[in-house]
């Protein structure tokens, strides 16, 4: 395919054609950022990883220039930056045993941008292209404008494309707001028990970010740990560590609008406050 951005490029780390290694495709993500996907994806990545029936597609939105910075990168440029991200994401892609990654370059302010068709074409033509049994992107309640963003250009690709070629599930993850928020029956819980190995060596890998001041690896083990002990008051821990997901499917398979469905999900955690608190009054 043609790219809108000179900047953008496929990846495939063991050197399998371009087409091969998108059409072997069964999990794919679709990330703003270079360090998002093995946050919120790693069931994903784990699920294919030292396979050869299952391959992990990362598709990274955006160019990550604008990310905060200090000490070693402290000086660094917005495109010295990116290139750090880009190279960076290669090395996860290579680590994490990847069948590609895909960066499309742009910058965070296309992204945000509702009227970028160029995105959703980009996005619908990928995944078509891939047909992916599951696709892992943002949640719709994420805090970050460009996570939000990026999750709702996903949602409008896989609408464009016929009901035949959709993904059996789509799942809206954890960066930046968890899930833990949501009532128990709307959770999608992904054990990301095994692998602990593999997870520390992938966010090892996003130097740029740890060592620029955002301490993501250990934030990220503490939050599936967490999720994992908290998950169940009355029994012991099932899990060592968990990922917490929306399901986006019935929204991808229909017309509902984006910010109704976060709004029922809302509604039906604060009726569950008020009649526990009902109920024990």
């Amino acid at each position: 395919m043609e790219f809108t951005n000179p900047g953008a490029q496929i990846f495939v780390p063991d050197d399998a054609a371009v087409g091969t290694a998108i059409r072997r495709t069964t999990h794919l993500a679709v990330g703003a950022h270079q360090d998002d996907i093995p946050i919120m994806a790693h069931d994903g990545i784990q699920q294919c990883f030292g396979r050869q029936d299952r391959w992990f597609l990362g598709i990274t939105v955006t160019d990550g220039a604008g990310s905060p910075r200090s000490d070693f990168y402290g000086n660094y440029t917005d495109d010295e930056m990116s290139r750090v991200r880009t190279v960076e994401e290669k090395k996860a892609a290579v680590v994490g045993e990847y069948g590609a990654a895909v960066l499309l370059d742009y910058p965070s302010s296309a992204a945000k941008d509702g009227s970028n068709e160029a995105i959703v074409n980009e996005l619908a033509e990928l995944i078509n292209d891939a047909r992916p049994e599951i696709v892992y992107t943002h949640n719709l309640a994420d805090k970050h404008d460009t996570h939000v963003a990026v999750a709702l250009r996903t949602i409008a690709a896989i609408r464009r494309l016929p009901d035949n070629t959709r993904p059996h599930a789509v799942y809206g993850c954890e960066v930046w707001r968890d899930l833990d928020w949501m009532a128990d029956a709307d959770k999608v819980a992904f054990d990301v028990t095994s692998h602990a190995n593999l997870s520390a060596a992938l966010m090892g890998v996003y130097d740029s970010q740890i060592s620029g001041g955002k301490r993501y690896d250990l934030a990220t083990a503490g939050r599936r740990l967490a999720h994992a002990t908290f998950s169940e008051s009355h029994n012991v821990d099932q899990a060592e560590a968990l990922i917490y997901a929306m399901d986006l499917t019935p929204l991808v398979n229909d017309s509902t609008d984006a910010a109704t469905y976060v709004s029922d999900h809302v509604w039906r955690m604060e009726q569950e406050v008020s009649d526990r608190i009902g109920r024990l009054t």
